[in-house]
Order: C-alpha cells, then sequence, then structure tokens
C-alpha cells in the first residue's frame, strides 16, 4: 500500500509539473533575467544543463522537482514562488527586505535593490539605489533606444555618457541615454540615495 501511495504521490507531481509547465518557463526566464544571469551562468550556479534550462524557458520539456528545485536555489526564490501560476497571484503582490534581490557594484560601494515588478524586466526596470562615498556603479551600453532615469533622494550624483557629464542633488533627476557605455558615480562626502528607472524600449532618440 505504501508503495501504491508513493507511485501515485509522485504520478500526481509529475501531473502538475506538466499542468505548470506554460508558465514555468516565462517565470525561469523573468528570474534569470531579473539577476542579469546567462544561461551559462545560471547552468552553472544551479548543475541544471544550459540545453535543459534553454528547453524549460521555451516550454519544450517538462522538468522534474528535483530541477525546478535547483533552479529556484540558484536564483534564490522558494520553489513556490515558482510553480506559482499567473491566475494565482494576488492583484496586490508584497515584497519582503528579504525577498528583494541585491546587485552590489564592482567596487562594493553601490547597492541596487531590484524593487521592480519581474514580470517587466524585459522592458522596464526599476532599482532603489545606495550608495557609499565615492561609489562607482559602470554599466555596458543596453539595447538601442534604452533611457534611464536617476532621481536624487540624498546626497549628490554625477552621470557620464560617453564624454557628457552631468550631476544632480537631492530632488533632482537626470534622465540619460543608456544604449552606450555610462557611469555613474556618488560624488557627495555622505551617503547617497536615488531612485533608478531603466526604460529599455523606449523609442529611438535620433
Amino acid at each position: 500500500m505504501g508503495v501504491e501511495r508513493g507511485r501515485e504521490r509522485t504520478k500526481d507531481l509529475v501531473t502538475g509539473a506538466q499542468v505548470l509547465s506554460g508558465q514555468l518557463g516565462k517565470t525561469i526566464q523573468r528570474l534569470r533575467k531579473a539577476y542579469n544571469l546567462s544561461l551559462s551562468e545560471l547552468a552553472e550556479q544551479s548543475g541544471v544543463a544550459k540545453s535543459i534550462i534553454s528547453q524549460i524557458e521555451r516550454n519544450e520539456t517538462n522538468p522534474t522537482l528535483a530541477t525546478i528545485w535547483r533552479l529556484s536555489q540558484a536564483l534564490d526564490v522558494s520553489i513556490e514562488r515558482v510553480l506559482a501560476t499567473g491566475d494565482e497571484e494576488p492583484f496586490i503582490e508584497k515584497s519582503s527586505r528579504a525577498d528583494t534581490p541585491i546587485l552590489v557594484s564592482d567596487d562594493g560601494r553601490m547597492r541596487l535593490a531590484i524593487i521592480g515588478w519581474i514580470k517587466t524586466v524585459e522592458w522596464l526596470q526599476w532599482y532603489d539605489l545606495s550608495a557609499d562615498p565615492g561609489g562607482v556603479l559602470d554599466s555596458d551600453a543596453h539595447q538601442r533606444g534604452s533611457v534611464e532615469c536617476l532621481s536624487v533622494t540624498e546626497g549628490e550624483f554625477e552621470v557620464d555618457v560617453a564624454g557628457a557629464v552631468q550631476r544632480a542633488r537631492a530632488g533632482e533627476t537626470l534622465r540619460y541615454r543608456c544604449d552606450r557605455p555610462h557611469t555613474v558615480r556618488c560624488v557627495s562626502e555622505a551617503t547617497g540615495r536615488a531612485m533608478m528607472v531603466v526604460i529599455m524600449k523606449a523609442a529611438v532618440m535620433e
């Protein structure tokens, strides 16, 4: 009886994975892009083959729960969140500080909390930026036409886009093309704070 119940339970889990696979692929891809991870990087961190992850994202395979668990661990989210379907998500969604991913600049002096909605990450991203004095955030060019907005709430920041430099203090906002290499610096003597919004598919600016 125990063996039969075990088989039935396994069958139910497999069936559940198949039903959820349509949403699962999109969820994995959105989470991966939110962390700016390539397929190769996620494969290395999770131990799941790159080809398998690619197939999951394209909904070409039904992953085992073990595979889903490894991916959720690598993406630092609960397996329940990965398996959640769009229809089950509440209209009001709350994220705790512990659930908020943090990106850190190469010099370790700038921190970007990803507070944007995971479903818009491909075209709209926003961050809560905090920086130590002298912190520098170097960024490669985003896709053509992308625009970044930096609204300073504390301290003073400097933005350098292809040699064009501008500064902003608390209460001021800088908007600039980010489809070319750009640098954000904290030039205040105290900790700086700003909201950063990146529009990935803005109209191309001639």
